[in-house]
């Protein structure tokens, strides 16, 4: 396969403009009431916080991120009274990054290990995009395990990549796009998830772009594109018997609003919320209103309303619908 010239051009610029790595003083949770630790589960070092008394609420990001991208959440759920664990994924953030085990049943592996480690029997687990077809596979192979499923824009039917991320999965094409982690280039995916990019600060460009230039990144990113599927769970939803919230911002350009209203038809007991004017990454870019639904959902289960009736109006910043 030859490679054309442009993509070496790119690979070359950004290699060049990539920043220094952030110093481990200033990686989040630092400057916060919480403190990550390391636990060794399913034979990966994973970072984690475990913070809080009460439910277990497990939060699990999408591609690309990590336990950072929980920062708004994390302090309402355990202010709320729950335990909340957050973790960078294998091959996310500051866990370990091997060439393999991404596959999805990998990641379902992990996540009950996890839970084996920490001694929670059953939680609520919240998943965004990447996370949340994670979530969903989980509570396909282990319901007793789940005791409350939230997707946050979720894969499972399918995602429109960046066209940086449709490269890295090509063979050879891949190792070089993978070099395209400078810290520009990390911003300007960050903002694209986003329906509004000014909200993106620079300090959240610095914690998304924290990881990239660890030696075994670009390894992990293409094993990730690579081994995972993000449309496995087509048809396979109706036996799910679990409470799910389902979230999902109206300006997702990734993972369109259409593949939410599908979630809520396959899954017999769920809530469909639609956040206004907000893209991709609603736990960050509307993080009021995510964590207003979601310590709802905790606290009372899904909204005993008629289905397909919702409450929006031009003053709300969300509608829902429910499943009978």
């Amino acid at each position: 396969m030859s490679v054309r010239p442009w993509v070496l051009t790119i690979v070359v610029i950004a290699s060049a403009c990539r920043a220094a790595a952030i110093p481990e003083t200033r990686r989040y949770p630092a400057g916060t009431a919480f403190r990550a630790e390391y636990r060794t589960v399913d034979g990966t070092r994973l970072r984690l916080i475990d913070t809080g008394t009460g439910t277990p609420v497990v939060l699990i990001h999408g591609i690309g991120a990590s336990m950072y991208a929980w920062r708004y959440q994390l302090p309402a759920l355990v202010a709320a009274g729950y335990r909340v664990v957050a973790f960078d994924n294998r091959g996310f953030g500051f866990s370990d990054k091997p060439a393999h085990g991404y596959h999805n049943a990998d990641y379902t592996r992990l996540v009950v290990a996890l839970l084996d480690s920490l001694g929670i029997s059953s939680a609520v687990l919240v998943g965004h995009s990447m996370g949340g077809a994670i979530v969903a596979e989980v509570a396909l192979a282990h319901p007793d395990r789940v005791r409350g499923l939230v997707l946050v824009d979720a894969a499972g039917y399918g995602i429109n990549f960046p066209g940086v991320l449709k490269l890295a999965r090509w063979p050879f094409v891949g190792a070089l796009v993978t070099t395209f982690r400078g810290r520009w280039a990390t911003g300007r995916i960050l903002r694209s998830s986003f329906a509004d990019p000014s909200k993106v600060t620079a300090a959240d460009v610095d914690q998304y772009y924290a990881p990239a230039p660890l030696p075994e990144f670009g390894r992990a990113l293409r094993g990730v594109l690579r081994e995972f599927r993000f449309d496995t769970l087509g048809g396979r939803l109706a036996s799910v018997q679990t409470p799910t919230l389902i979230l999902w911002g109206d300006a997702d350009r990734l993972i369109s609003i259409r593949e939410g209203t599908r979630f809520a038809r396959e899954l017999p007991r769920s809530e469909l919320v639609v956040l206004q004017r907000t893209g991709h990454n609603a736990p960050e870019e509307a993080h009021d209103q995510v964590n207003h639904v979601l310590l709802d959902f905790l606290k009372e289960g899904l909204s005993r309303i008629p289905e397909n009736v919702a409450w929006y109006t031009p003053s709300s910043r969300f509608s829902r619908s429910s499943s009978p």
